[in-house]
């Protein structure tokens, strides 16, 4: 099983004192980034600010540790926020460690079956749709605590479109000093990072928007801290799986959930590998990478956090300051580890306002409005399509509406094209009495089968001659198309000649003993040979 080996046992063959060095550094370099993060990420989820601690912790570790990539840094992301938001809202937190545990088998299995390659297969068109559909719904999430607003007693909106809503219907009580807080912190996140760029943004708009509120006089008033709204709890997470509900009825329920989350980790994941293998020069293990992410997000649920991928942001810095093997993302955990252990009471202090700027440049980050204007400018409209209806989905309703309708969507322009290509012509030439030669190009395949119906026979031939030079491949809808040709000719006492046929079309032909059918002897290497066979 050597395709599921992590990346740690080969790294560890020629490890050094100073590469070890290194992987510290980084390591504690990308704990300060993922520790803002983590619990805004959480927020936007819907769940405790801790989760998120718990989640970088237990899925960084594991994924460092069974991952198929040097640098890759796991843990919660941006991605899942609008997805753990609705099934926790609709299923609460045992539904969501359900879904999660079978969604992390999903992995498992698409890891150990050898799938680490099919992420080839997802168009660029629907994942730039719906990360730019999650950024836009992170983004409306957070209009309600950057502005303070406080929504009536059961109020509480799950789906983007609702909370747009529930915005104007109590704009009225909207907070100028939730709006001053959050504006001075986005302000130092866009900023800051044009002067100095050793210290995360996010960690001093953190500590500047918490001493805002306890040291300027009347600033408190209509701003809420984490600590008020959120338990805050210290030392390893409690977490009680007596009531989780593991029957087939459950799971049902959950299954289009935990595929959504099986499939947006293995693209997020696999994604972040890429990029990272640019950066240091690396191949990725994919299905071992895969079997990882499905082991990390059980562990993550299991103990008290919420599904994870590989973090593009967290894995990019950590390649940027000397990362180059998985100790790095283990010390990444391990000062997350020391941080709830003894730290974690003071996330309190943190004003939701605050979370809400971090939030929005996370927004920003991952939205990659450039690549969509680009598509938009440059790309056919079928992609276009594609894209806007997947960016649209995704906000108005979910990425499980968004992802399974972009698909078919792709697949069905796809397959469009795909006939289009497909083209029978007629040679037309001085040519033996009674011969008609026609030529096809393109796959064969049910989308284009009925371009075989094309051929027709003309009143006096004795012979039909088919060129399929350029037929790369046939299918059984194809297959039969040609097998009703062949009745045709026979009815009419044409002899049907084939030349040039290609391997898979052959391979198709014996098969279905089409061969057989019209003789071994009316197939031909050679277009030469095929007319001198239709003259005899």
């Amino acid at each position: 099983m050597k395709y599921l080996q992590p990346k740690l046992f080969s790294c560890m063959k020629t490890y050094s004192k100073e590469q070890l060095i290194k992987d510290i550094v980084a390591g504690i370099i990308v704990a300060i980034i993922a520790l803002p993060l983590s619990i805004a990420l959480a927020l936007a989820s819907g769940v405790e600010p801790a989760c998120g601690i718990y989640t970088a912790i237990a899925a960084g570790f594991i994924v460092s540790f069974l991952g198929g990539s040097r640098v890759q840094i796991a843990g919660p992301t941006a991605a899942f926020a609008s997805i753990v938001a609705g099934v926790v809202a609709t299923q609460g937190m045992s539904g969501l460690i359900v879904a999660t545990i079978m969604a992390g088998i999903i992995l498992v299995l698409m890891g150990v079956l050898k799938l680490g390659g099919l992420i080839k297969y997802i168009p660029n068109t629907i994942t730039v749709g719906f990360t730019a559909g999650i950024a836009v719904t992170i983004l409306l999430g957070q209009i309600k605590d950057f502005l303070g607003l406080q929504y009536g007693e059961g109020v509480k909106p799950v789906e983007a479109m609702e909370k747009m809503e529930a915005n104007f219907e109590f704009i009225s009580t909207f907070s100028w000093q939730s709006l001053l807080v959050g504006a001075v912190c986005l302000a130092i996140l866009i900023v800051y990072p044009k002067f100095e760029k050793r210290v995360p943004p996010s960690l001093i708009a953190v500590v500047v928007g918490a001493l805002m509120v306890a040291f300027i006089p009347g600033l408190n008033e209509g701003v809420f801290t984490i600590g008020e709204l959120y338990t805050i709890p210290e030392g390893l997470p409690k977490v009680d799986l007596g009531g989780l509900d593991f029957s087939i009825n459950n799971m049902l329920t959950l299954l289009p959930d935990a595929v959504t989350i099986a499939v947006l980790a293995a693209i997020e994941s696999l994604l972040s590998c890429v990029v990272a293998d640019t950066m240091v020069d690396s191949k990725h293990n994919p299905n071992a990478e895969l079997v990882a992410q499905g082991v990390a997000n059980i562990g993550s649920v299991l103990f008290g956090g919420i599904p994870a991928t590989g973090a593009i942001a967290r894995t990019a810095a950590n390649a940027k300051n000397g990362g180059r093997t998985p100790i790095a993302g283990m010390v990444h955990a391990v000062v997350l580890l020391l941080v709830l252990l003894f730290l974690m009471p003071l996330a309190g202090l943190i004003p939701m306002p605050t979370i809400a700027a971090i939030l929005f440049m996370v927004a920003y980050n991952m939205s990659e409005w450039k690549k969509f204007v680009y598509i938009c400018k440059t790309a056919p409209k079928s992609d276009i399509i594609v894209l806007v209806v997947t960016f649209a989905l995704t906000v108005i309703f979910d990425l499980v509406v968004a992802i399974a309708v972009g698909l078919i969507m792709a697949a069905v322009l796809f397959l469009k094209r795909a006939s289009e290509v497909t083209a029978v012509r007629e040679w037309e030439g001085d040519f033996p009495e009674g011969v008609q030669i026609y030529e096809i190009n393109g796959p064969l395949f049910f989308g284009a089968a009925d371009k075989v119906s094309e051929i027709t026979l003309k009143g006096g031939t004795k012979s039909l001659v088919l060129r399929m030079q350029s037929v790369s491949s046939l299918d059984s809808t194809a297959m039969n198309a040609l097998i009703t040709l062949y009745k045709q000719c026979e009815e009419a006492g044409v002899k049907l000649i084939l030349s040039h046929v290609c391997k898979q079309p052959m391979k198709v032909m014996v098969k279905s003993g089409f061969c057989k059918m019209i003789g071994e002897a009316n197939i031909c290497e050679h277009i030469g040979d095929a007319l001198k066979l239709a003259v005899k």
